[in-house]
């Protein structure tokens, strides 16, 4: 099996909001914007994509037009630190402040417009510790 592309949508009721979350804390460029439908992608590889979706459109079937719950999405950033700093000055909700975790992976978690839970990490090392 093979794809030729992976692409996450988060079901929204304020799409205009989440579309300008995503862009001002992670940098994401907008690739379409409508009022049902906002797709974003990174600036350094259109091939890593975000959706956003009215939650409420006849595409999302009524059993799962629900605010997301029980997920949360990840992003691998070179510097979680200055992510961190941007989610502050943005006033953004802080669910957790950056640590270091057992894994390897430095993070910190805030929460979309929609109520998603967003974790921004970065790979760190021991010698960082």
């Amino acid at each position: 099996m093979t794809f030729s592309r992976i692409l996450t949508n988060i079901c929204s009721d304020r799409l205009s909001e989440s579309r300008d979350f995503y862009v001002a804390l992670l940098g994401f460029e907008v690739n379409y914007d409508s009022d049902w439908y906002v797709q974003l992608r990174c600036p350094t590889n259109p091939e890593l994509e975000l959706g956003i979706i009215d939650r409420t459109h006849a595409l999302v079937p009524t059993g799962f037009q629900n605010a997301p719950t029980g997920v949360y999405v990840t992003f691998v950033v070179p510097d979680v630190d200055a992510v961190f700093a941007k989610a502050k000055a943005l006033g953004l909700a802080i669910v957790q402040e950056p640590r270091n975790e057992f894994y390897g992976q430095r993070r910190f978690l805030t929460v979309d417009p929609n109520g998603c839970l967003i974790d921004v990490c970065s790979p760190w090392s021991e010698s960082e510790r």
